[in-house]
């Protein structure tokens, strides 16, 4: 246990009340097996579970694309504009209760447009949620179009085309799914175009991908974000560039486990990543399919690491600081930090 904390319980104290934003986080992967279950009955979509407990045990996997299958497959019990309400609420309940003051959350409509769900029935019932706990609770929140990886850039752009009514409501865009053989590169002109509209850009790289692709995701995506990022730390001169660039990294610790992309807690790369000052973030992923919402995951990393104070900090900071809030809000949730600490 560090100088800092008498004990494990009073660093999981401390990581409760600190005032933090959540960047990656996919919405679908959000989706609680109750909650599943509860839709599944209310739309009468079968599912291959007869019970809350039978989906739970199915959420056992042993790599990304075991993950991927299973989550498709749960995707199929959200048809209506009141499920997505329901869900993205849902995830805004918990990420208030662990301090969250700021979310950037990813949806991917490609994962429902191809089952005959209406673009506009994803959005506005996602958005619905995020206004009411804006103005409900002053949680504010980002909202970013993911690609899905797999599929062709043709349709990556018709999803683009399909979002151009709705950009008001839309921050950025990202590149999500399987990423092993699907670099960046292979999404060039759909970012160049979502660019040019004003949008934010993020992309996966470099969690079962390549340092290459994180270079791809820099050079030709000119993204303004790492999601994951982990195998960087394989190329000192990617360090090097990330960390004077000051990009932030989305990482998240407890999705690195289960997908076996570390394979302990106590060997992942994160506290590797501050030392070498990169802009390094705690995030939950897919929380309700890998065992943990935001502060579960910093507790089990700070566990595992035994981080101090100061990293803890440094991790709620850089999740402000890498945010796409304005400069002003960014100082405002700085200060609360710097009061909190």
């Amino acid at each position: 246990m560090t100088k800092d904390f008498a004990s494990a319980a009073d660093r999981a104290a401390f990581i409760a009340g600190l005032p933090k934003a959540e960047l990656h986080l996919h919405i679908e992967g959000s989706l609680e097996p109750d909650l599943m279950f509860a839709l599944a009955q209310r739309n009468g979509v079968a599912i291959p579970f007869a019970s809350a407990e039978e989906v739970r045990a199915a959420y056992a996997f042993s790599n990304l694309q075991d993950f991927l299958d299973i989550y498709y497959q749960g995707m199929g019990v959200l048809q209506t504009e009141r499920d997505f309400h329901d869900l993205t609420a849902a995830y805004l309940a918990r990420a208030r209760a662990d301090g969250v003051r700021h979310v950037e959350i990813f949806f991917d409509p490609q994962g429902h447009t191809a089952r005959g769900i209406a673009f506009e029935t994803v959005v506005t019932g996602i958005t619905r949620a995020l206004d009411a706990a804006r103005t409900e609770h002053g949680l504010t929140s980002k909202l970013i179009l993911c690609f899905l990886r797999h599929l062709s850039e043709a349709e990556a752009e018709a999803t683009l085309d399909e979002a151009l009514p709705f950009l008001d409501r839309i921050d950025g865009v990202g590149l999500d799914s399987s990423e092993v053989g699907h670099p960046p590169s292979k999404f060039e002109r759909v970012f160049a175009r979502a660019r040019n509209l004003g949008l934010k850009l993020v992309a996966h790289a470099g969690e079962e991908g390549p340092p290459a692709y994180v270079r791809e995701a820099l050079d030709l995506l000119h993204v303004d974000r790492i999601d994951h990022g982990n195998r960087s730390l394989e190329d000192d001169a990617l360090v090097a560039r990330l960390a004077g660039e000051g990009m932030t990294l989305t990482v998240c610790p407890l999705s690195n486990l289960k997908l076996c992309v570390v394979d302990d807690l106590a060997a992942h790369p994160l506290k590797t990543m501050l030392d070498a000052g990169l802009a390094a973030t705690v995030n939950s992923d897919d929380p309700s399919y890998f065992g943990g919402y935001v502060n579960a995951n910093y507790q089990a990393v700070a566990d595992a690491l035994d981080l101090s104070k100061a990293d803890l900090v440094a991790l709620a900071r850089n999740s402000f600081t890498g945010s796409f809030l304005s400069d002003a809000d960014k100082a405002m949730h700085l200060a609360a930090i710097d009061a909190y600490a």
